[in-house]
Parts: C-alpha cells; structure tokens; sequence
C-alpha cells in the first residue's frame, strides 16, 4: 500500500498544513472522553435483577440497615436509586418517591458527564476538515495566480502542496469524527439502559415498600 498510509504522524501533520493541530487536539480529547467513559461504565456495572432479590428480601425481612449497607458497596447507580428508597422506608409514598427522584437528579449527570463534549468533537472535526480544505485549494488556486501573473507555467508539483493539504485535512477530519460517534452513540444507548433500570429498580421498590407496609400494619 503506498499513499498516506506510508507516511509518519509528523509529516502527515506537515503537509495537513496548520488545520491538522486542531484536528489532532481534539482526538486526543476524543480518545480521554472515551476512556474515561469506558472506564466508568465497567466501574458501575451490575446486575439489576439479582441485586433487586437481594435487597427486597433484606426489606422483606426488615434488615434495612442490611439493604442500606449492600447498596452503599455498590457503585451502580439502581443501588443508589435503591438506597433513597430504603432509607426512606416506613413513609409516604410521596416521601418515598421525592427522595428517590433526588438521586436520580444526582446520577444522569454523572452518567452523561463529557458527552456534549464527545459529540461537539464529533461534529466540529468534518468542519474543520472542511476547513482544511478550502484553505488547501485556496493555495493551490494562489499559486496558479502567481504563476499566470509572472507568465511561469504551472507545474503538478506547485499544485500539490495545496490540493495535499485539502484531501488530508478531510481525512484527518472524519478519522477522528467517525469513532467520536460511534463512540457518543454507544454511551448514550449504555445510559439509556441504565436510566430505564434505575426508573424499574424506582417503581418496583415503591410499590414493594408498600405492600411490606401494609402488610405489617
């Protein structure tokens, strides 16, 4: 394979011309953004199902502090969700609900944390490849003027500067877009998931607390 593909980083940025720097601060934003994500979301995981079992039965038992401290050993935000909820136990359903809804305030914006910032990089970069481009070809097009103007014929190689710099600044651009959303994509189809387990774990913790109520009352 020749092209592009033989060249290194530092030439690639070279003949990109000065839209490349840009371009290359915002993968390395791009890439942290994702890690990070990644990172948290592995940190968090859980499973929601056994972890309902497993307090509803402490509940069920009245060893809520059992529930409180099982949820306070877990960093997934449906034991969070789970937590506003027990310690709460006993009262209204309103009361229930309004510090369950206060926890949830809490955690979708720690879940969505940097994703406006991933998805402003997955849209600006195209534009500055853009952006690269028009100045590559404005080049390209000076360069003809010059030359016409000192009655110099104009060669490929004045050309190829310009036009280089144009074609790389838009594949610069959309190697870093690309992965950007799909990266933003998948966060946000994760959060989702999250989002309508925390709001399951909510109802079904509200409804479960009332019946254990009622029942011993």
């Amino acid at each position: 394979m020749g092209g592009i593909w033989e060249m290194n980083i530092t030439s690639l940025i070279k003949a990109g011309g000065p839209v490349m720097y840009p371009i290359l601060l915002c993968s390395f934003f791009a890439v942290g953004i994702i890690i990070e994500k990644l990172i948290y979301f592995m940190s968090i995981r859980a499973n929601p199902v056994k972890l309902k079992h497993e307090i509803f039965e402490l509940v069920k038992n009245n060893k809520v502090k059992d529930a409180i401290h099982i949820c306070d050993h877990r960093r997934s935000p449906v034991a969070k969700v789970l937590k506003a909820g027990i310690i709460k136990f006993g009262s209204s359903r309103e009361e229930i609900k309004e510090s369950i809804e206060e926890a949830s305030l809490f955690e979708i914006p720690k879940l969505e944390s940097r994703l406006g910032a991933l998805s402003t990089i997955a849209h600006i970069t195209p534009l500055l490849g853009l952006l690269g481009t028009v100045t590559g070809m404005t080049a390209s097009f000076h360069t003809i003027q010059v030359r016409a103007a000192s009655l110099n014929p104009v060669t490929p190689g004045d050309l190829a500067g310009g036009i280089g710099e144009a074609l790389l600044t838009t594949v610069a651009g959309l190697i870093v877009a690309i992965p950007a959303l799909v990266a933003y994509n998948y966060c946000i189809n994760r959060i989702n998931h999250i989002v309508l387990d925390m709001e399951r774990a909510a109802t079904e913790l509200i409804n479960f607390m009332n019946q254990v109520t009622h029942a011993t009352s």
